[in-house]
């Protein structure tokens, strides 16, 4: 076990994450909102177990992840080996893909799609967006021009397609940048980037978790054109039930084994390429590669914990609250309830904390990271609510995505490129895993009780939280860039300078 201030620092990211949603949670079941008693302790052992388990994957990502990607895109750019380059990309996309523990919890819970299916489909769409987000790097391609392109491309494509993969599809974009993609990614943009000298390095380096995110919705999309198995419109979630304590332990026991499994499946091409790397091109110091595979294994641990706690004992009462407060009156309040926890999801999500500093620091100071902070928990929290809404009333979810998105996309001409970029990857690290893991479940309880289509109605939740802050950062950039200019244009003066009224 690390004893050190980073894995403290991760600890209280991710009991932080955790937290405000098992408080919440809490207080619905003790009110208006009851649940049996097995239920509920299998909640707090799955919080328990998410809690340790993103701690230790977190900070086994920080040390292997983040610097295997940071080195492999500088020894890749180095090489200016271009087919090199595009094949690399393109199984590094794939495998980091398919470790990714968000995208493993939806693929869970996808009706009608086979699991490996659809990792698979998603894995080829981020591996096929990667290589893209490569060139762009490398020839400067401006990312406004392959958003529009992209999107347009996405939109029409959507229309075509059937309804039931629509939702899913831009759910998958949401959830593919997560915990274990987002820093490898950003890690592998910032090593191709730091091989240009130029002054545009630095802003082509973010946009990759923009593009990489638009991967998975085209490929889901092109899914549902081949493979048949959407016909069925309803999910029927696993909730468990214990007879004691001992059943329930054994629960967790019995599901333990299966992940360490499942995950060592996942993670085994990663750490295989590492060492074919390591081997060939690399050749980090001993003492570095020995804590690059001690990171491995804490990211391996970290994964396996929270996949259990998730789904043994999280995810199943987000199902069975959606479906007792979907029943009567209390539906009423689902929609302000949504929101609530919207609002805290934002404020907890450890990865919103580096952008909003991020962004503090490129605007200097002109849009505070505390400004930052309360423009993303409104925007989540008005996507829990127009998410909720959707479900109640059954608004499709173009209704919502196509102006959003439209919307996002005007404004790119008038904020700084960096804030543009930095906006669609705020999308990405908004839909963190607490969206997929009790968010998503909990829109699938509602939707179930109300009778509705889980498919076109549940999904989409991960969806709206990736889309909202695509606005409302470029609204902080405008903001931020008339302050600036204003700043400038207003004469400043010292304490001896003679100031002239007249001519």
């Amino acid at each position: 076990m690390p004893y050190n201030s980073l894995f403290f620092e991760k600890c209280k990211e991710s009991l932080s994450s955790v937290l405000p949603l098992a408080v919440i949670v809490c207080i619905l079941c003790f009110t208006i909102a009851p649940v049996g008693t097995d239920v509920m302790l299998a909640f707090v052992l799955g919080c328990l177990l998410l809690i340790v388990g993103l701690s230790l994957f977190m900070y086994g990502v920080e040390r292997s992840m983040s610097k295997i990607g940071n080195a492999i895109g500088a020894k890749l750019t180095a090489s200016r080996n271009l087919p090199l380059i595009i094949a690399l990309s393109f199984v590094i996309g794939i495998m980091i893909t398919v470790a990714e523990p968000d995208l493993n919890v939806l693929a869970a819970t996808v009706p009608s799609i086979d699991a490996t299916v659809l990792i698979v489909t998603v894995a080829v769409g981020v591996g096929l967006f990667l290589v893209i987000c490569m060139l762009r790097i490398l020839f400067q391609i401006p990312l406004r021009l392959l958003l529009i392109i992209s999107y347009v491309l996405l939109f029409v494509l959507a229309f075509l397609s059937d309804e039931n993969y629509v939702a899913v599809a831009f759910d998958s974009g949401g959830v593919t940048t997560g915990p274990m993609t987002s820093p490898f990614i950003i890690a592998l943009g910032i090593g191709v980037a730091s091989i240009r000298s130029d002054r545009r390095a630095e802003d082509d380096s973010f946009g990759l978790l923009a593009l990489c995110s638009i991967g998975p919705i085209l490929a889901v999309l092109l899914l549902g054109f081949f493979y048949p198995g959407a016909a069925e419109s309803s999910a029927s979630a696993v909730t468990g039930s214990w007879a004691d304590t001992v059943a329930l332990g054994r629960s967790y026991i019995v599901a333990i084994p299966a992940y360490i499994a499942e995950v060592a499946k996942a993670l085994a091409p990663v750490v295989i390429f590492f060492l074919l790397f390591q081997a060939f091109a690399l050749r980090f110091p001993k003492k570095k590669f020995l804590r690059v595979l001690r990171g491995l294994l804490y990211t391996y641990v970290g994964l396996v914990l929270f996949l259990t706690g998730v789904n043994v004992g999280f995810s199943p009462l987000g199902t069975i609250l959606g479906g007792v407060l979907g029943s009567g009156r209390t539906k009423y309040l689902l929609i302000p309830i949504f929101m609530l926890i919207g609002w805290f999801l934002a404020a907890a999500e450890p990865a919103v904390h580096v952008l909003t500093k991020q962004v503090e620091e490129i605007s200097a100071g002109a849009v505070s990271a505390k400004a930052m902070q309360y423009s993303l928990s409104a925007a989540i929290s008005l996507a829990m609510g127009l998410s909720m809404l959707r479900i109640l009333t059954g608004l499709e979810i173009f209704w919502i995505i196509v102006p959003g998105y439209a919307a996002a996309l005007i404004m790119s001409f008038f904020v700084p490129r960096i804030f543009t970029a930095i906006a669609f990857d705020a999308g990405g690290v908004a839909s963190g895993p607490m969206s997929a893991t009790f968010m998503l479940p909990f829109a699938m309880g509602v939707s179930s009780a109300i009778g509705g289509n889980i498919l076109t109605d549940a999904f989409g939740t991960v969806a709206l939280v990736a889309m909202m802050p695509l606005i409302t950062v470029q609204f902080m950039g405008l903001v931020s860039t008339k302050r600036m200019e204003q700043t400038q244009a207003a004469p400043s003066y010292g304490d001896a300078d003679v100031i002239e009224l007249w001519g």
